[in-house]
């Protein structure tokens, strides 16, 4: 399924989704593209779950057997990283053309209707702090894992749980073998957020237990401030669909 739009109309101009769309962008088109140069630009800018979970930067030795090693002592490949920070810079590296687009797509689509709900500052709180629980949700389950995390993936689940809490009956055009369909929100989302767990145990590359924790945590905060949230928009549940 690939969603073309939704049937949602705002009365504000979504200044932050479109800032975080084009500050994607711009560090996309400033990054390093060809391995192995992508592959050290990451290692020494973006999140590694061994680096958070140990809160020491990862050595050559940790790096060639893709595991943290107890009692290591071998000199970081980069000493000097600030590994709290990388956990942000993370959000806007993306590994790929692909990649970056579908992920910006996504947020076009559902970010004006959350940034709506909970105002353009609380937005940008809301996002980068749905990417930071993105990233613990993927280091908790892989803590020793030495493979940088990249994309801004797991934050804008956390803006699609947000949108699945908010606005469960509001449509998205999704296309569909050759066809758009006009599906409701609550399966669209309903069906991506159940769709990540059949990655489970695949060797597929991408980090579903960020997906699923940025998802969770955007559904849980919507859900506490649902009415305020929804007293912020146009219309709330009254909202015409067409």
């Amino acid at each position: 399924m690939l969603p073309v739009r939704d049937v949602n109309p705002t009365r504000i101009r979504p200044l932050i989704t479109w800032l975080i769309i084009a500050g994607n962008v711009v560090v996309f088109l400033m990054t390093p593209q060809a391995s192995p140069e992508s592959d050290r630009f990451a290692y020494e800018h973006a999140a590694v779950a061994c680096e958070v979970s140990s809160g020491e930067p990862v050595s050559v030795f940790e790096v060639n057997a893709g595991v943290c090693l107890d009692g290591n002592a071998a000199e970081a490949v980069f000493p000097d990283k600030q590994i709290w920070l990388s956990v942000f810079v993370s959000m806007f590296l993306h590994a790929g053309l692909a990649h970056i687009l579908f992920n910006m797509w996504s947020l076009w689509i559902f970010g004006n209707n959350v940034e709506e709900a909970f105002g353009s500052l609380l937005f940008a709180v809301f996002y980068l702090a749905a990417g930071v629980a993105a990233t613990i949700g993927f280091v908790v389950v892989n803590p020793t894992l030495t493979v940088p995390l990249v994309g801004a993936s797991g934050a804008i689940a956390g803006v699609m749980g947000a949108y699945l809490v908010l606005f469960p009956r509001h449509q998205v055009m999704t296309f569909i073998l050759y066809r758009v369909v006009a599906i409701p929100a609550v399966w669209f989302l309903g069906l991506w957020f159940l769709s990540q767990f059949l990655l489970v145990g695949d060797d597929t590359g991408v980090a579903w237990q960020a997906h699923v924790a940025g998802f969770a945590f955007g559904a849980l905060v919507a859900a506490m401030f649902r009415r305020q949230l929804l007293a912020r928009t146009a219309a709330g549940e009254t909202a015409v669909y067409a």
